[in-house]
């Protein structure tokens, strides 16, 4: 099904981004791209979780569809169940974990001034990609 979805991103003119990304705590669609605005569909693997990490250019709104989500922002844990959401400042230290034992589903707006993967400062990681 990834072909079929990375096809449709080759198809998009002028965006060299994937539709659809394998990650080593599941997996991301982007739903969206624009200048204002990027929304992507994140799933996140039972017992998995994202980098400990901040952004300089965006924040983000993360909107929970499905499956229990444990954030960390700014130090501090909670839990955001479904038709919840958190709020991610730009430059405030967040992780989205998935504790459950079913499949994390979310939906991420990120608003800013720039969207790319390389606006991910790393503090902490499980797959080792801290620089």
């Amino acid at each position: 099904m990834s072909t079929d979805r990375r096809s449709l991103a080759d198809r998009r003119a002028n965006d060299s981004s994937p539709l659809y990304e394998d990650r080593p705590w599941g997996s991301y669609t982007v739903l969206a791209d624009e200048d204002t605005h990027k929304v992507k569909s994140i799933t996140v693997a039972p017992g998995q979780r994202l980098s400990y990490q901040r952004h300089s250019h965006r924040s983000e709104h993360w909107f929970v569809i499905s499956g229990d989500a444990t954030v960390t922002l700014d130090g501090v844990e909670f839990h955001v169940l479904p038709g919840h959401y958190a709020d991610i400042p730009q430059g405030v230290a967040h992780r989205l974990e998935n504790q459950g034992t079913q499949p994390l589903v979310i939906i991420e707006v990120q608003y800013g001034d720039y969207f790319g993967e390389d606006d991910i400062i790393r503090l902490s990681d499980d797959y080792g990609r801290v620089e």
